[in-house]
Protein backbone atom coordinates (compact mmCIF):
# COMPACT_ATOMS: atom_id res chain seq x y z
CA UNK A 1 0.00 0.00 0.00
CA UNK A 2 1.22 3.90 -0.26
CA UNK A 3 2.89 5.38 2.18
CA UNK A 4 1.74 9.33 2.21
CA UNK A 5 2.37 11.55 4.84
CA UNK A 6 2.40 15.52 4.14
CA UNK A 7 5.95 16.93 5.06
CA UNK A 8 5.24 20.17 4.41
CA UNK A 9 3.68 22.68 6.53
CA UNK A 10 1.71 22.43 9.71
CA UNK A 11 -1.02 20.15 8.55
CA UNK A 12 -0.91 16.34 8.11
CA UNK A 13 -2.47 14.88 4.99
CA UNK A 14 -5.69 13.66 5.92
CA UNK A 15 -6.36 17.19 7.17
CA UNK A 16 -8.83 19.65 4.88
CA UNK A 17 -7.00 22.65 3.82
CA UNK A 18 -7.79 26.05 3.96
CA UNK A 19 -7.96 27.82 0.83
CA UNK A 20 -6.40 31.02 1.69
CA UNK A 21 -4.61 33.48 -0.95
CA UNK A 22 -1.53 35.38 0.85
CA UNK A 23 -0.50 36.80 -2.50
CA UNK A 24 -2.31 39.83 -2.42
CA UNK A 25 -5.87 40.70 -3.59
CA UNK A 26 -5.46 40.55 -7.49
CA UNK A 27 -4.08 36.75 -7.48
CA UNK A 28 -6.92 36.09 -4.90
CA UNK A 29 -9.83 37.42 -6.93
CA UNK A 30 -8.56 35.52 -9.94
CA UNK A 31 -7.73 32.13 -8.31
CA UNK A 32 -11.67 32.41 -6.92
CA UNK A 33 -13.02 31.78 -10.32
CA UNK A 34 -10.47 29.14 -11.37
CA UNK A 35 -11.67 25.74 -10.56
CA UNK A 36 -9.55 22.93 -10.05
CA UNK A 37 -10.40 20.46 -12.44
CA UNK A 38 -9.58 19.71 -16.24
CA UNK A 39 -6.10 19.74 -15.14
CA UNK A 40 -3.39 19.89 -17.80
CA UNK A 41 0.55 19.21 -17.71
CA UNK A 42 2.41 22.63 -18.75
CA UNK A 43 6.07 21.33 -17.45
CA UNK A 44 8.15 18.17 -17.77
CA UNK A 45 11.13 17.82 -16.18
CA UNK A 46 13.62 14.21 -17.07
CA UNK A 47 17.01 13.71 -15.33
CA UNK A 48 18.96 10.55 -15.48
CA UNK A 49 21.81 9.10 -13.52
CA UNK A 50 24.38 9.10 -15.98
CA UNK A 51 26.49 12.19 -15.74
CA UNK A 52 24.60 14.14 -13.00
CA UNK A 53 26.16 16.68 -11.17
CA UNK A 54 24.22 18.52 -8.37
CA UNK A 55 26.16 21.38 -8.69
CA UNK A 56 25.42 22.15 -12.34
CA UNK A 57 21.46 20.96 -11.72
CA UNK A 58 21.00 22.64 -8.74
CA UNK A 59 23.89 24.77 -7.71
CA UNK A 60 27.48 24.18 -5.83
CA UNK A 61 26.11 24.94 -1.96
CA UNK A 62 23.60 23.66 -0.24
CA UNK A 63 22.72 20.29 -2.13
CA UNK A 64 26.31 18.04 -1.26
CA UNK A 65 24.51 15.96 1.46
CA UNK A 66 21.14 15.54 0.09
CA UNK A 67 20.56 11.81 -1.02
CA UNK A 68 20.65 10.91 -5.02
CA UNK A 69 17.21 10.68 -5.42
CA UNK A 70 16.11 13.84 -3.65
CA UNK A 71 19.15 15.69 -5.91
CA UNK A 72 17.30 13.78 -9.24
CA UNK A 73 13.93 14.92 -8.51
CA UNK A 74 14.94 18.24 -7.15
CA UNK A 75 16.31 18.82 -10.78
CA UNK A 76 13.74 17.47 -12.12
CA UNK A 77 11.26 19.68 -10.77
CA UNK A 78 13.68 22.70 -11.67
CA UNK A 79 13.35 21.62 -15.39
CA UNK A 80 9.61 21.06 -15.19
CA UNK A 81 9.00 24.29 -13.86
CA UNK A 82 11.39 25.92 -16.18
CA UNK A 83 8.87 24.81 -19.00
CA UNK A 84 6.26 25.55 -17.43
CA UNK A 85 7.04 29.16 -16.42
CA UNK A 86 8.19 31.72 -13.90
CA UNK A 87 4.42 32.04 -13.31
CA UNK A 88 2.93 28.32 -12.57
CA UNK A 89 3.39 28.74 -9.12
CA UNK A 90 3.85 32.01 -8.30
CA UNK A 91 0.07 32.86 -9.50
CA UNK A 92 -1.38 31.18 -6.30
CA UNK A 93 0.10 31.17 -2.64
CA UNK A 94 2.14 28.59 -0.78
CA UNK A 95 -0.88 26.64 0.48
CA UNK A 96 -2.18 26.24 -2.54
CA UNK A 97 0.70 24.18 -4.08
CA UNK A 98 1.20 20.29 -3.57
CA UNK A 99 3.87 18.23 -4.26
CA UNK A 100 3.59 14.05 -4.67
CA UNK A 101 6.27 11.70 -5.30
CA UNK A 102 6.57 7.70 -5.12
CA UNK A 103 9.65 6.18 -4.92
CA UNK A 104 10.98 1.91 -4.39
CA UNK A 105 14.51 2.25 -3.95
CA UNK A 106 15.49 5.97 -3.09
CA UNK A 107 16.31 5.18 0.86
CA UNK A 108 17.85 1.51 0.35
CA UNK A 109 21.41 2.31 0.31
CA UNK A 110 21.34 5.21 2.64
CA UNK A 111 19.39 2.46 4.93
CA UNK A 112 22.24 -0.85 4.22
CA UNK A 113 25.25 2.25 4.90
CA UNK A 114 23.05 3.35 8.22
CA UNK A 115 23.06 -0.26 9.46
CA UNK A 116 26.73 -0.86 8.83
CA UNK A 117 27.35 2.29 10.77
CA UNK A 118 25.30 1.06 13.70
CA UNK A 119 26.03 -2.54 13.55
CA UNK A 120 29.96 -1.24 13.51
CA UNK A 121 31.01 1.80 15.36
CA UNK A 122 27.06 2.38 16.64
CA UNK A 123 24.15 5.16 16.41
CA UNK A 124 26.57 7.95 17.84
CA UNK A 125 28.73 7.87 14.56
CA UNK A 126 25.75 8.37 12.12
CA UNK A 127 25.99 11.62 10.23
CA UNK A 128 23.45 14.15 11.42
CA UNK A 129 22.79 15.73 7.78
CA UNK A 130 21.74 12.31 6.15
CA UNK A 131 20.40 10.11 9.63
CA UNK A 132 17.09 12.41 9.03
CA UNK A 133 16.74 10.37 6.04
CA UNK A 134 15.89 7.22 7.53
CA UNK A 135 12.12 8.48 6.95
CA UNK A 136 11.16 7.58 3.12
CA UNK A 137 8.73 11.03 3.51
CA UNK A 138 11.26 13.53 3.85
CA UNK A 139 13.02 13.13 0.49
CA UNK A 140 10.74 15.44 -0.80
CA UNK A 141 10.79 17.91 2.13
CA UNK A 142 13.72 19.86 0.35
CA UNK A 143 11.49 20.16 -2.28
CA UNK A 144 8.77 21.60 -0.41
CA UNK A 145 10.94 24.09 0.92
CA UNK A 146 12.84 25.28 -1.56
CA UNK A 147 9.19 26.14 -4.15
CA UNK A 148 7.15 26.85 -0.78
CA UNK A 149 5.00 24.34 -1.03
CA UNK A 150 2.41 24.18 1.85
CA UNK A 151 -0.84 22.39 0.32
CA UNK A 152 0.62 18.82 0.93
CA UNK A 153 3.68 17.16 0.29
CA UNK A 154 2.68 13.10 -0.34
CA UNK A 155 5.28 10.25 -0.76
CA UNK A 156 3.93 6.50 -2.17
CA UNK A 157 6.14 3.44 -2.23
CA UNK A 158 3.80 0.74 -3.96
CA UNK A 159 5.67 -1.33 -5.95
CA UNK A 160 5.91 0.12 -9.03
CA UNK A 161 3.14 2.26 -9.43
CA UNK A 162 4.08 4.62 -6.70
CA UNK A 163 4.65 7.33 -9.38
CA UNK A 164 1.28 6.53 -11.33
CA UNK A 165 -0.21 7.12 -7.47
CA UNK A 166 1.82 9.93 -7.25
CA UNK A 167 -0.21 11.81 -10.36
CA UNK A 168 -3.92 9.95 -9.22
CA UNK A 169 -3.92 11.26 -5.93
CA UNK A 170 -2.46 14.62 -6.31
CA UNK A 171 -4.59 15.13 -9.04
CA UNK A 172 -7.76 13.75 -6.47
CA UNK A 173 -6.38 16.35 -4.13
CA UNK A 174 -6.58 19.03 -6.18
CA UNK A 175 -9.88 18.42 -7.49
CA UNK A 176 -11.23 18.86 -3.42
CA UNK A 177 -9.31 21.83 -3.09
CA UNK A 178 -6.31 21.03 -1.51
CA UNK A 179 -4.04 23.01 -3.66
CA UNK A 180 -3.66 24.22 -7.05
CA UNK A 181 -0.29 23.65 -8.42
CA UNK A 182 1.17 20.00 -8.55
CA UNK A 183 4.19 18.73 -8.42
CA UNK A 184 4.67 15.44 -9.13
CA UNK A 185 6.59 12.41 -10.62
CA UNK A 186 8.92 9.49 -9.36
CA UNK A 187 12.75 9.03 -8.55
CA UNK A 188 14.68 6.36 -7.60
CA UNK A 189 17.80 5.84 -6.86
CA UNK A 190 20.31 2.74 -7.97
CA UNK A 191 20.27 -0.54 -5.87
CA UNK A 192 23.01 -1.58 -3.90
CA UNK A 193 24.97 -4.17 -5.49
CA UNK A 194 23.80 -7.44 -4.48
CA UNK A 195 20.30 -6.18 -3.85
CA UNK A 196 17.61 -8.25 -5.24
CA UNK A 197 16.62 -5.89 -8.79
CA UNK A 198 19.93 -4.32 -8.72
CA UNK A 199 20.27 -5.76 -12.00
CA UNK A 200 17.58 -3.75 -13.32
CA UNK A 201 17.73 -0.67 -11.07
CA UNK A 202 16.71 2.70 -11.90
CA UNK A 203 18.33 5.79 -11.21
CA UNK A 204 16.83 9.68 -11.83
CA UNK A 205 13.58 11.10 -11.73
CA UNK A 206 10.48 12.79 -14.06
CA UNK A 207 8.94 15.77 -12.67
CA UNK A 208 5.28 16.64 -13.66
CA UNK A 209 3.79 19.89 -13.01
CA UNK A 210 -0.15 19.78 -13.58
CA UNK A 211 -2.59 22.74 -12.84
CA UNK A 212 -6.32 23.45 -14.08
CA UNK A 213 -6.56 24.32 -18.23
CA UNK A 214 -7.92 27.92 -17.44
CA UNK A 215 -5.23 28.85 -15.33
CA UNK A 216 -2.96 27.66 -18.05
CA UNK A 217 -4.77 29.27 -21.35
CA UNK A 218 -5.00 32.55 -19.08
CA UNK A 219 -1.19 33.13 -18.73
CA UNK A 220 -0.43 32.33 -21.94
CA UNK A 221 1.31 28.34 -21.19
CA UNK A 222 1.11 25.45 -24.03
CA UNK A 223 -0.80 22.54 -22.46
CA UNK A 224 1.33 19.48 -23.17
CA UNK A 225 -1.61 17.12 -22.63
CA UNK A 226 -3.77 15.79 -19.56
CA UNK A 227 -3.04 12.53 -17.63
CA UNK A 228 -5.78 10.47 -16.05
CA UNK A 229 -4.69 7.42 -13.54
CA UNK A 230 -6.84 4.62 -12.21
CA UNK A 231 -5.07 1.90 -9.75
CA UNK A 232 -6.14 -1.47 -8.65
CA UNK A 233 -5.10 -4.77 -7.67
CA UNK A 234 -4.54 -8.18 -9.48
CA UNK A 235 -4.22 -10.88 -6.55
CA UNK A 236 -1.05 -12.97 -7.95
CA UNK A 237 -3.26 -16.11 -6.98
CA UNK A 238 -5.98 -14.76 -9.55
CA UNK A 239 -3.70 -14.01 -12.24
CA UNK A 240 -1.47 -17.35 -12.07
CA UNK A 241 -5.02 -19.04 -13.05
CA UNK A 242 -6.91 -20.43 -15.72
CA UNK A 243 -9.03 -16.87 -15.14
CA UNK A 244 -5.80 -14.33 -14.63
CA UNK A 245 -6.27 -12.66 -18.43
CA UNK A 246 -9.68 -12.60 -18.55
CA UNK A 247 -9.43 -11.24 -14.85
CA UNK A 248 -7.02 -8.43 -15.92
CA UNK A 249 -8.85 -7.44 -19.03
CA UNK A 250 -11.59 -6.80 -17.57
CA UNK A 251 -10.17 -4.32 -14.70
CA UNK A 252 -7.75 -2.82 -17.49
CA UNK A 253 -11.40 -2.14 -19.46
CA UNK A 254 -12.83 -1.12 -16.70
CA UNK A 255 -9.71 1.34 -15.73
CA UNK A 256 -10.17 2.49 -19.05
CA UNK A 257 -14.08 3.31 -18.93
CA UNK A 258 -13.48 5.17 -15.94
CA UNK A 259 -10.76 7.33 -17.51
CA UNK A 260 -13.38 8.20 -20.20
CA UNK A 261 -11.91 6.41 -22.75
CA UNK A 262 -14.11 5.38 -25.63
CA UNK A 263 -13.57 2.21 -27.04
CA UNK A 264 -13.93 3.31 -30.75
CA UNK A 265 -11.28 5.72 -30.56
CA UNK A 266 -7.71 4.73 -31.38
CA UNK A 267 -5.44 4.26 -28.70
CA UNK A 268 -1.60 3.41 -28.39
CA UNK A 269 -0.41 0.96 -25.65
CA UNK A 270 2.74 1.00 -23.58
CA UNK A 271 2.98 -1.60 -21.33
CA UNK A 272 5.70 -1.48 -18.33
CA UNK A 273 5.44 -5.38 -16.98
CA UNK A 274 7.64 -7.58 -15.33
CA UNK A 275 7.40 -11.94 -16.22
CA UNK A 276 5.75 -12.37 -12.69
CA UNK A 277 2.45 -14.31 -12.88
CA UNK A 278 0.64 -10.68 -12.68
CA UNK A 279 2.56 -9.33 -15.34
CA UNK A 280 1.98 -12.30 -17.56
CA UNK A 281 -1.76 -11.35 -17.35
CA UNK A 282 -1.61 -8.33 -18.04
CA UNK A 283 0.36 -8.77 -21.20
CA UNK A 284 -1.89 -11.87 -22.19
CA UNK A 285 -4.96 -8.86 -21.17
CA UNK A 286 -3.50 -7.14 -24.14
CA UNK A 287 -3.40 -9.92 -26.65
CA UNK A 288 -6.40 -10.58 -28.95
CA UNK A 289 -5.09 -14.05 -29.88
CA UNK A 290 -5.19 -15.00 -26.43
CA UNK A 291 -8.82 -13.74 -25.68
CA UNK A 292 -10.66 -14.35 -28.59
CA UNK A 293 -10.47 -10.55 -29.84
CA UNK A 294 -11.68 -9.39 -26.60
CA UNK A 295 -8.79 -7.57 -25.62
CA UNK A 296 -9.58 -4.77 -23.62
CA UNK A 297 -12.80 -4.45 -25.03
CA UNK A 298 -12.42 -4.70 -28.95
CA UNK A 299 -10.58 -1.21 -28.29
CA UNK A 300 -9.49 -0.10 -31.74
CA UNK A 301 -5.21 -0.01 -30.77
CA UNK A 302 -2.61 1.89 -32.77
CA UNK A 303 -0.54 -1.08 -33.65
CA UNK A 304 0.61 -3.50 -31.33
CA UNK A 305 0.73 -2.87 -27.32
CA UNK A 306 4.66 -1.78 -26.89
CA UNK A 307 5.83 -4.09 -24.13
CA UNK A 308 8.93 -2.46 -21.75
CA UNK A 309 10.85 -4.76 -19.71
CA UNK A 310 10.12 -2.85 -16.37
CA UNK A 311 12.73 -2.47 -14.16
CA UNK A 312 13.44 -2.67 -9.87
CA UNK A 313 11.31 0.88 -9.20
CA UNK A 314 8.46 3.12 -9.90
CA UNK A 315 10.46 5.26 -12.49
CA UNK A 316 9.75 3.51 -15.90
CA UNK A 317 5.96 4.02 -16.09
CA UNK A 318 6.17 7.83 -15.23
CA UNK A 319 8.68 8.14 -18.05
CA UNK A 320 6.64 6.31 -20.57
CA UNK A 321 3.51 8.76 -19.62
CA UNK A 322 6.12 11.78 -20.12
CA UNK A 323 7.52 10.48 -23.74
CA UNK A 324 3.52 10.01 -24.60
CA UNK A 325 2.66 13.53 -23.71
CA UNK A 326 5.07 14.19 -26.61
CA UNK A 327 3.79 11.73 -28.73
CA UNK A 328 3.32 13.47 -32.64
CA UNK A 329 0.64 11.30 -33.75
CA UNK A 330 -1.26 12.95 -30.81
CA UNK A 331 -3.38 9.69 -30.12
CA UNK A 332 -4.67 8.58 -26.52
CA UNK A 333 -2.06 6.52 -24.91
CA UNK A 334 -2.38 4.21 -22.28
CA UNK A 335 1.04 3.39 -20.38
CA UNK A 336 0.00 -0.24 -17.85
CA UNK A 337 2.07 -1.33 -15.46
CA UNK A 338 1.85 -3.99 -12.82
CA UNK A 339 3.56 -5.36 -10.04
CA UNK A 340 4.63 -9.14 -8.60
CA UNK A 341 2.85 -8.15 -5.50
CA UNK A 342 -0.23 -7.18 -7.33
CA UNK A 343 -0.34 -3.80 -7.76
CA UNK A 344 -1.17 -2.21 -10.68
CA UNK A 345 -2.00 0.96 -12.91
CA UNK A 346 -3.47 2.59 -16.08
CA UNK A 347 -2.06 6.06 -16.84
CA UNK A 348 -4.60 7.82 -20.06
CA UNK A 349 -2.67 10.10 -21.24
CA UNK A 350 -4.16 12.94 -23.99
CA UNK A 351 -1.25 15.00 -25.40
CA UNK A 352 -2.07 18.75 -26.31
CA UNK A 353 -2.70 18.29 -29.87
CA UNK A 354 -5.90 16.43 -28.79
CA UNK A 355 -7.18 18.92 -26.10
CA UNK A 356 -8.51 21.39 -28.71
CA UNK A 357 -10.28 18.79 -31.29
CA UNK A 358 -13.74 16.08 -30.36
CA UNK A 359 -11.05 12.75 -29.57
CA UNK A 360 -13.69 10.94 -27.74
CA UNK A 361 -11.65 11.03 -24.76
CA UNK A 362 -12.85 13.13 -21.92
CA UNK A 363 -11.31 14.65 -19.13
CA UNK A 364 -10.06 11.82 -17.31
CA UNK A 365 -12.22 11.20 -14.03
CA UNK A 366 -10.35 11.14 -10.63
CA UNK A 367 -11.91 8.68 -8.88
CA UNK A 368 -12.69 8.69 -4.79
CA UNK A 369 -11.06 5.26 -4.30
CA UNK A 370 -8.76 2.61 -6.61
CA UNK A 371 -10.48 0.66 -9.16
CA UNK A 372 -11.10 -3.57 -8.80
CA UNK A 373 -12.39 -5.10 -5.67
CA UNK A 374 -9.56 -6.75 -4.42
CA UNK A 375 -7.70 -5.35 -1.90
CA UNK A 376 -4.00 -5.74 -1.26
CA UNK A 377 -3.09 -8.30 1.27
CA UNK A 378 -1.25 -7.21 3.68
CA UNK A 379 9.63 15.39 -24.71
CA UNK A 380 12.68 13.16 -24.51
CA UNK A 381 12.57 9.17 -24.94
CA UNK A 382 11.92 6.93 -22.03
CA UNK A 383 14.63 7.27 -19.46
CA UNK A 384 15.05 4.20 -17.47
CA UNK A 385 18.76 5.58 -16.64
CA UNK A 386 19.42 1.93 -15.05
CA UNK A 387 23.02 1.29 -13.86
CA UNK A 388 24.77 -0.86 -11.43
CA UNK A 389 25.76 1.09 -8.43
CA UNK A 390 29.04 -0.56 -8.78
CA UNK A 391 29.07 1.69 -12.02
CA UNK A 392 28.56 5.06 -9.97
Amino acid sequence: MSDACAAAGPRMATEAAPLRRVGGEAIEEAGRDEPAVGLVVTGIGHVGADGFDFRTALGRHGYKYLPAASQYFLAAAKRALAQAGPDALAAVGPEERGAAVGTNSAALALHHTMDRTVTATGAGDLSPVTAPYFSINLFGSRLATEHDLKGFNLTFTSPRVAGLEALQTGQRALATGRARRLLAGATEEALPEGEPGADTSEAGAVALVLEPEPAARGRGAAALGRVGVRSFFLPPKVAASAEGADRAAALLRDALDALGHRPDRPLAVTAVLDGSPVGAAMAAALDEKALGGRALGGRALVGKPERVPAGAGALEPVARVAAALGAPDGHPHAVITAAAEGNAAVCLVTPGAQLDARSGTDAPAIPDAPAGAEAPAGTEQPMSGRRRASDR
